[in-house]
């Protein structure tokens, strides 16, 4: 399709210049031609005195007259006359005699009007150009591909067996899979649950972040259940015209029921499952008619036995709520982002195909990227493929990995970019701050890697995450993240005595904990108060009309007890600053020094005081697990892939 495409859109210019050669040659032959109409009288005096040198005589017998052209001996050449005459054998008898007697070129055309397919081709052929044009027409504008007046049939297709998924594929979502297995119990075997009783689920609703696994999970119950699989997206229903989505609807329905048992898919069901009536001006005539109509075949006076709907949006507090009760989408499975087992199964997939070293440590990367989902697992692999190509290596490394996971994050390193020494200062000072309090604080976020190379409009970057993932945080894991971000600024005004615009981010991170705290999760001396809701209108925005139960003067005592946090958090980062100098100067000379630091650099220098140098590095219990695996491969060791560090320490010594 995109060739053919690609061959009209080559041949448009050579169209062009071809209607512009037809336009010069029309205004240079026709449009520069003169004729000269003559009379009766005037033709048959030049005839009788042998003035005629051309003659052409084309005979219209409804008119009753023959139609003669031809030119004169004072003539120019691009100049003609033109005459009527009566239709009769005299006339042509004359005219012929002349021929002979003056010798001047004589032709006579037979009436093309005598030829009927001639006259219906005339007549009727632009009409039904435009005709085709018109039908043409109509049908691009409804979408139509075997007919203009298909649009009212359903979009849904049919997925293939080359397409099939089953939960081998579907990594993680341990729980979300025994949610759906009953789905396919019941398609497989109907009659053990119409045994019982039992109704199984008219429709699953799948929700969840985006890019969790919400699809492939739905294309796996279809592969798993081995029934036919019609998938369609939500914005397929609406079209121009009211009643197309509802008639489309009607025809998926119709389809299914002729390939029962199966299951429809329909992927970002906000889409068309709006609720109805909201938003500024009212509802959509189109898409609540198409809502209207899905409710009622999903429960309504008739019976769709055998069709499950499995639907994904990750906007479900959007959806109507007739859509979302009993008898329509029964069950509704919060598919949430991977834990750390979850991201270590689906690094485990993603990497089936790609060339991995042997120093790639996937449980270690599952622990380092906390709050990726599947698509970001995915995409961070496959950068760190397209990195190991463009550095011309056989096999992806560990460095690789690092780079790809710090251009998803902050985009690709500017190490091109001209800085001043001041402006390298700044920020490996405020780094440097960073990490020392994430060092110091228990409930402060781990330092994982810290540079002073520019990554997208951030002059450096500190990468802090969780030492462990927890489901809720206290008040005091809460106040050790707002010390760890405004340690940044407290390093920039106890070295330099100066504050910049580097704190920016950090600022408005720490100020949305502590507000939240206040008027979230009760944690000030307002006590357990919800004062505010985490969402707003979806319809006018966010925070357009975000929810505030409190008066002015809460709003007063608000703000108070956000100052109170900030200030406290920030006299305590100044404290672990000061108490902490000598380390603090360590990491900002090291990082002027090397630019980048990793975790195992950082816990090395905290022990040790300074960078391992290469005599160091060569012995073992001073390696990374990295470093001795690679010894481990060039020792032949076996197994070494699956050992910790402590286990190839003790088969290096053997």
């Amino acid at each position: 399709m995109t060739q053919n495409k690609k061959v009209r859109q080559g041949l448009l210019p050579y169209v062009f210049l071809l209607l512009i050669m037809l336009g010069v040659f029309y205004f240079v032959t026709i449009a520069n031609q003169k004729v000269n109409n003559l009379t009766y009288s005037e033709f048959m005096k030049s005839l009788d005195s042998s003035e005629v040198t051309e003659l052409e005589v084309k005979p219209r017998e409804r008119a009753s007259i023959y139609e003669v052209r031809g030119k004169l001996k004072n003539y120019k050449e691009n100049e003609t006359f033109y005459v009527r005459l009566p239709l009769s054998e005299q006339v042509m008898k004359k005219l012929v005699t002349a021929s002979d007697k003056y010798n001047f070129e004589f032709t006579a055309v037979a009436d093309p009007e005598s030829n009927s397919l001639l006259i219906i081709v005339a007549n009727y052929l632009p009409m039904l150009l435009v005709l085709a044009i018109g039908f043409w027409f109509l049908n691009k504008q409804m979408g139509g591909k075997n007919g203009s007046f298909d649009f009212g049939k359903s979009k849904a297709k049919l997925s293939s067996d080359k397409n099939k998924v089953t939960f081998k594929d579907v990594a993680g979502l341990k729980e979300e899979k025994e949610e759906v297995k009953e789905l396919i119990d019941f398609l497989k075997n109907p009659k053990k649950f119409q045994k019982l009783g039992a109704r199984i689920p008219k429709g699953v609703l799948l929700y969840g972040p985006p890019g969790t696994g919400k699809t492939l999970l739905a294309r796996a119950v279809a592969g798993e259940a081995n029934v036919p699989f019609y998938y369609i997206s939500g914005s397929d229903f609406v079209e121009l015209f009211v009643g197309v989505g509802a008639s489309r609807v009607r025809d998926m329905f119709q389809q299914a029921k002729r390939t029962a048992p199966c299951l429809i898919f329909i992927d970002e069901i906000d889409a068309v499952g709006r609720q109805r009536g909201s938003g500024i001006g009212g509802g959509h005539d189109e898409r609540e008619q198409t809502l209207n109509q899905l409710l009622t075949e999903m429960d309504g006076f008739g019976e769709n036995e055998g069709i499950i709907i499995i639907a994904a949006t990750n906007r479900p507090d959007v959806l109507d709520p007739a859509l979302l009760r009993p008898g329509r989408f029964d069950r509704q499975v919060t598919v949430n982002l991977p834990d750390v087992k979850g991201r270590e199964e689906i690094l485990k997939v993603h990497a089936r195909n790609k060339v991995l070293a042997d120093g790639v440590n996937i449980p270690a990367l599952a622990k380092r990227t906390p709050g990726y989902s599947g698509a970001d697992l995915e995409n961070l692999l496959n950068e760190a493929a397209l990195l190991a190509v463009r550095r011309n290596k056989e096999a992806i490394t560990m460095s690789e990995i690092d780079e790809a996971s710090d251009r998803v994050l902050m985009g690709p390193a500017k190490s091109s970019k001209t800085r001043s020494e001041n402006d390298r200062k700044l920020v490996a000072y405020h780094e440097s701050g960073h990490a020392v309090v994430g060092i110091k604080l228990k409930g402060a976020n781990d330092v994982q890697k810290v540079t002073i190379i520019p990554r997208g409009s951030a002059g450096g970057y500190n990468m802090m995450i969780p030492s462990e993932e927890k489901m809720c945080s206290t008040k005091t894991d809460l106040l050790e993240q707002i010390t760890g971000l405004l340690a940044g600024r407290v390093a920039e005004e106890v070295v330099f005595g100066e504050i910049t615009t580097g704190a920016e981010n950090d600022f408005s991170k720490a100020t949305k904990i502590a507000r939240a705290m206040v008027t979230e999760y009760g944690m000030s001396d307002l006590g357990p108060m919800q004062l505010e809701q985490q969402e707003g209108s979806v319809f006018l925005g966010r925070d357009y009309n975000k929810s505030r139960n409190f008066s002015n003067e809460v709003a007063h005592e608000i703000d108070t007890e956000m100052r109170k946090i900030i200030d406290g958090c920030y006299k305590k980062a100044t404290q672990i600053i000061n108490d902490n100098r000598d380390l603090l100067e360590l990491l900002a000379t090291t990082l002027l020094e090397y630019e980048t630091l990793t975790k195992e650099q950082i816990d090395y220098l905290v022990e040790n005081g300074k960078m391992p140098s290469e005599e160091e590095e060569t012995t073992y219990e001073k390696m990374s697990l990295t470093k001795l695996k690679e010894i481990a491969k060039e020792k032949g060791i076996k197994g070494y892939s699956k050992m910790d560090k402590e286990e190839i320490i003790k088969e290096l010594e053997k």
